[in-house]
């Protein structure tokens, strides 16, 4: 029997953990100036993913981890430092100097806009260190293959949401203005910042006690 409580358990906390409506508005940041077909194709592959490298750790990441001797405070750590960079770029501006030197000379549209759904938004936004360690530590706790069927469609449903809120979040920064988009960028840029200097300090924590 499917169970219920434990669906709804395991969604909450990896709803909360992933966050889609705080990684959205990030995904439009990081393509915008893009094509709506790039940014279609963008939140379909960063999902697609963060879905392949999430359900394959749900099963094999304690044994993998184990073999190769990495702890997932070593990956809070990785994570963290290379989210810190992104959010460097992000508050400077550097990514959209880039584009717009790529795109020098010929329709924006046609440019080759930069792939970040490998990074940063399937690793670590989606698929991050916290994502990882929750769901080690609700399949290890999970006894029956319909407790493990229940926690992986709550991952399942909140991998979709993150989806959905991808395709909005384009259309809709678009209709808020370039000045308020330049302002949220430096804003979520000091987040992320934030976000990985946390990323960090947890896994030092975690190494050291």
């Amino acid at each position: 029997m499917f169970e219920t409580a434990l669906f709804i358990s395991a969604f909450t906390t990896l709803f909360v953990i992933i966050d889609p409506p705080g990684c959205a508005p990030i995904f439009a940041t990081l393509t915008k100036g893009t094509s709506r077909k790039h940014q279609r194709r963008m939140a379909f592959k960063s999902v697609g993913i963060a879905s392949f490298i999430l359900i394959g750790f749900a099963y094999v990441g304690e044994w993998l981890f184990a073999k190769l001797g990495i702890s997932l405070d070593a990956l809070r750590i990785a994570g963290g430092i290379m989210l810190f960079i992104i959010g460097l770029n992000m508050v400077f501006e550097k990514r959209t100097e880039k584009r717009e030197d790529r795109a020098e000379g010929v329709l924006e549209e046609m440019d080759d806009p930069e792939d970040i759904s490998v990074f940063p938004m399937g690793i670590p936004m989606i698929a991050g260190p916290g994502t990882m360690a929750t769901l080690l530590i609700l399949m290890s706790e999970a006894p029956s293959q319909m407790d493990q069927l229940a926690i992986l469609a709550a991952l399942v449903l909140t991998l979709l949401i993150t989806l959905l809120t991808f395709l909005i979040a384009g259309p809709l920064m678009k209709l808020m203005g370039k000045s308020f988009t330049d302002v949220l960028t430096r804003v979520l840029g000091v987040l992320l910042c934030t976000l990985a200097s946390q990323f960090v300090l947890d896994g030092i924590k975690g190494a050291l006690l």
